[in-house]
């Protein structure tokens, strides 16, 4: 039965990631700028260090450490990476990964508590390795993940289908504003790949709720969405958090783009939305719609520069296309960035 399963994986997986094998075997990621990637934040155990962050490691960082390890085709990179993901992260009964860990403290795992876009990050990369390096042991790692997230992240709201940031902590029995959610959670290229591994409808729901979703959250002057949005009555940002467009935020351009989603209204009004003097990003007081802190780092600036690439063939600037890590998120956004367009959009290079 196992045999068979990993078989049909393979096998859809192989259909729906031949053009990024192809990518991934001549390395969408420029081999120095991995290196100085690595140097930065991939410590001997295979962590993924978030510097900017008291250096803690998350199931966020784990995924997206082995996404950018897939798009380098480093495979032994990659297994550093998964081996300290799957033996200090995935402790949960659940088949989901715990979401920090801090090396500060003992036990390192200070919070059990999962954070889904890291899941679905980590069976990403995993079910697109797995595929391109024939490694079934990564696959049935993916759909087990994969299943676990259809299980118990994935929920029915309001007549929508909704990702759970986590699964303690934001549903309508937990919270007075309940549920919420945080839609750069929806990791939109890794959804359809969900869906292979554990085969339902509800991943398609959980795609078009979430645009949906995102068009109708014009929050403030600058139409813009909220890190955090409280779903009870109509999308408004949540109680407890910053009302603002904020860190979380700024990467839904990004992922609307690498996923290849064609609303160019939707992502023009994002990026006018983040955008203050000229073309530089900024976090955003969405009462006021006034910048609350400039964007400054290329990583940053780089979700701009994607948007105009997609929407008008705009070039990217030199100045993005230059890598110098700094802090692991931006960082991070830079090379997921880069592999893009370096991947679907070499005209903009």
């Amino acid at each position: 039965m196992r045999r068979w399963r990993t078989m049909a994986i393979v096998g859809g997986i192989a259909l729906m990631t031949m053009c990024q094998q192809l990518a991934a075997q001549h390395a969408a990621i420029d081999p120095q700028a991995w290196a100085a990637y690595k140097a930065k934040f991939l410590d001997a155990n295979g962590r993924i260090v978030d510097n900017g962050n008291d250096n803690i490691s998350h199931s966020e960082g784990q995924g997206y450490g082995l996404l950018l390890a897939y798009l380098s085709n480093s495979p032994a990179d990659f297994e550093q990476i998964w081996y300290f993901t799957r033996t200090e992260l995935l402790l949960r009964d659940d088949g989901l990964a715990a979401w920090k860990w801090d090396p500060a403290v003992t036990p390192h795992v200070t919070d059990t508590n999962n954070a889904s876009d890291g899941d679905m990050l980590i069976a990403y990369a995993l079910a697109l390795a797995g595929s391109a390096w024939n490694k079934n042991e990564y696959l049935e790692a993916a759909a087990m993940i994969a299943q676990a997230l259809l299980s118990h992240a994935v929920v029915h709201a309001g007549g929508r289908t909704l990702l759970l940031p986590g699964i303690k902590g934001y549903t309508a029995s937990e919270r007075d504003d309940g549920p919420v959610v945080n839609p750069s959670y929806w990791v939109y290229e890794a959804i359809p790949v969900m869906a292979l591994l554990a085969p339902s409808d509800e991943w398609q729901k959980l795609t078009d709720d979430g645009l949906s979703l995102l068009r109708s959250m014009q929050v403030g002057p600058r139409k813009l969405p909220a890190d955090w949005v409280s779903l009870r009555t109509k999308p408004r940002p949540a109680d407890g958090f910053e009302a603002e467009f904020g860190y979380n935020a700024i990467r839904i351009p990004l992922y609307l783009a690498r996923a290849g989603i064609p609303d160019q209204a939707l992502l023009t009004r994002l990026q006018a939305g983040m955008t203050f003097e000229g073309d530089e990003p900024a976090t955003i007081d969405l009462a006021t719609g006034n910048p609350k802190q400039p964007l400054t780092d290329p990583g940053y600036r780089i979700v701009n520069d994607v948007v105009a690439c997609v929407t008008t063939g705009a070039k990217l600037p030199a100045s993005v296309r230059q890598f110098v890590p700094s802090l692991y998120y931006p960082s991070t956004l830079q090379l997921l960035g880069l592999a893009f367009v370096e991947e679907k959009h070499p005209e903009c290079l």
